[in-house]
């Protein structure tokens, strides 16, 4: 049986959401929140829209995802991000109990990684590389705009 609804399917609606960004003038990243093959939050970068340098992606998908299912914890939750998340937003999905992460884009500069692991929940499943060179893409497109 052939499952539309894959890591795949998931991303590039992450990166739909990444191009809106973008489009706003927003770094761009998109995230989307699944839980039972379902998509239940959306959410991309607003830092310059909402003067909030909190206002990741990642965060506003948590904060929405929790509000849908009136709880702070998502442990049947995967959150799909088009670029690997900071560490800011690595605790928060720690905090949140997040059962999957699963992003595209490695950021060497500023990403999780750098700390390890151990920055999210220790039952986080995690997987990275999905449709990373689309989302590598999108943000050199904009930063190399933005110097332009």
């Amino acid at each position: 049986m052939l499952d539309l609804f894959n890591d795949t399917y998931f991303m590039n609606e992450a990166l739909r959401l990444a191009h809106r960004a973008a489009e706003e003038g927003e770094i761009p990243v998109g995230a989307v929140v699944v839980c039972q093959r379902r998509i239940i939050a959306r959410a991309y970068n607003q830092t310059e829209k909402l003067h909030d340098v909190t206002a990741h992606a990642e965060i506003l998908a948590v904060t929405a995802a929790a509000h849908y299912l009136g709880s702070k914890y998502l442990p049947d939750c995967t959150l799909y991000v088009t670029l690997e998340p900071c560490v800011m937003c690595a605790g928060a999905l720690s905090w949140a109990q997040l059962g999957g992460l699963v992003y595209g884009a490695a950021d060497e500069k500023r990403g999780f990684s750098r700390l390890g692991k151990g920055v999210l929940h220790p039952k986080t499943k995690l997987k990275n590389g999905v449709l990373a060179a689309e989302s590598e893409e999108l943000l050199r497109n904009f930063f190399r705009r933005l110097r332009t």
